[in-house]
């Protein structure tokens, strides 16, 4: 075939998907989900993922009038990522078959970095746990304020992932290796822990959480101007009820996706999507126990949708309705108020550095089915994850030039944003 590989492309590609593999480091810390290809062509490509079960328990032997529906939530999933790196070489360049092999090991780079920015997109916007601190990084305290925050609120205590900016990762790394650090207090390991600070500014596992650093992170604006307000009363309707479906006016039963709420506030112009916030006056509670932490419940702004509505994650499920889903899903206690004050929590433009436990963020590898036999040479694989990566080569006699492709498909959820959260710091 005229358009096939030759041996030295083939061991091109080899060596270009292991580097792939290699690349794809956040990848590895969040759930996979396999998709079946032709289902995912007749739902257009979107699957529901459900979410867990909370089970409620009672007292005492008589349970005859305890026996409910539990409400099963799920969240719609997409394969939303289509990548593709192309390029061109013709028949001078290719007397070079370094060419090739650095093309691919840039393109490689740049799928790897689109699979992982694709994540912590989702992350650093979904993310409803949100951690401040005032000082900059540089002390153990700093990460163990986010396993405080998972552990009140019933997040599982394994598999749990923190992705710092460079400059707060070395932060956290200087307080590590013994230098004064932001708490000037110098911290004495066993072993190597301190060295390989030192030497490779690297920091490893802290409070709970597998550590990794960015040499890319968002950034988040500061708030600006008045806190709005809200009312919490139960006449408001600012609570939410989950339900796993909804039934059209034509009969059409549909999933609900049960991961954000509208809420009506008495102005959106300085609560811009992105903001990281509380409401005065709602208590997070453990989401197994339904105690109340003694902290605040954190929310955050996804989008606005009018000058007094804006969509927020996670819901405020209060129980304020009093249905047993309400009770199965309650994450909040509300202490009502005709104008509860929200309170921006982001007072300082900074990196958004993100924390999740796995089974929160969820990646769908997809597949191209791209036919061998129209004339284009095609080459594809699996990374341990599952991510394939296609490449596929054309020849033009009339140019004498060679089109190359490399191609991966893939979706990206956040499944559940109460298991997900971001650090901000620097926040006065």
């Amino acid at each position: 075939m005229s358009n096939s590989f030759s041996k030295e492309e083939r061991v091109a590609f080899e060596d270009i998907l292991e580097g792939f593999n290699d690349a794809l480091v956040l990848s590895r810390n969040v759930s996979i989900y396999n998709t079946d290809g032709s289902m995912m062509e007749r739902t257009n490509n979107v699957i529901y993922r459900p979410q867990p079960y909370i089970a409620q328990s009672y007292d005492g032997m008589d349970q005859t009038n305890n026996f409910t529906a539990y409400t099963q939530l799920s969240v719609p999933a997409t394969l939303g990522f289509q990548k593709s790196v192309p390029f061109i070489l013709d028949a001078l360049e290719l007397r070079d078959a370094l060419q090739e092999g650095r093309l691919g090991e840039a393109a490689k780079q740049k799928l790897a970095s689109d699979i992982n920015i694709a994540i912590m997109n989702v992350a650093a916007a979904q993310g409803s746990l949100v951690v401040t601190v005032s000082t900059a990084a540089g002390d153990y305290d700093d990460v163990a304020l986010c396993d405080s925050i998972m552990n009140e609120q019933g997040v599982q205590a394994f598999d749990r992932y923190l992705a710092l900016s460079s400059r707060d990762y070395n932060g956290i790394a200087g307080n590590i290796a013994g230098g004064t650090g932001g708490a000037s207090v110098s911290r004495s390991f066993a072993g190597t822990k301190s060295n390989t600070a030192f030497e490779r500014s690297f920091v490893g596992m802290v409070a709970g959480f597998e550590t990794y650093k960015l040499d890319y992170a968002n950034r988040l604006a500061a708030a600006t101007g008045a806190d709005p307000t809200m009312s919490t009363l139960a006449a408001a309707n600012n609570y939410y009820v989950p339900v796993a479906t909804s039934t059209a006016s034509t009969g059409e039963t549909q999933n609900v996706d049960n991961r954000f709420q509208t809420i009506t506030v008495s102005s959106t112009t300085n609560l811009p999507a992105g903001s990281a916030i509380e409401i005065s006056g709602v208590e997070a509670v453990h989401h197994i126990t339904k105690q109340g932490t003694g902290f605040s419940k954190t929310f955050r702004v996804v989008s606005v949708t009018n000058s007094t509505t804006c969509v927020i994650t996670p819901p405020i499920i209060s129980a304020q309705g009093g249905t047993d889903a309400e009770l199965q899903y309650q994450n909040c206690i509300v202490t009502p108020n005709a104008s509860a004050t929200i309170n921006r929590l982001n007072t300082v433009t900074a990196p958004v550095n993100c924390f999740w436990q796995k089974d929160a963020l969820e990646i769908l590898p997809g597949r191209y089915a791209v036919p061998s036999d129209a004339g284009v040479a095609v080459m594809r694989a699996s990374t341990d994850q599952g991510i394939e990566l296609v490449m596929q080569k054309q020849y033009d006699v009339n140019t004498m030039k060679t089109k190359y492709r490399l191609d991966t498909l893939f979706g990206v959820v956040n499944k559940q944003p109460e298991m997900s959260g971001i650090l901000l710091f620097n926040q006065t």
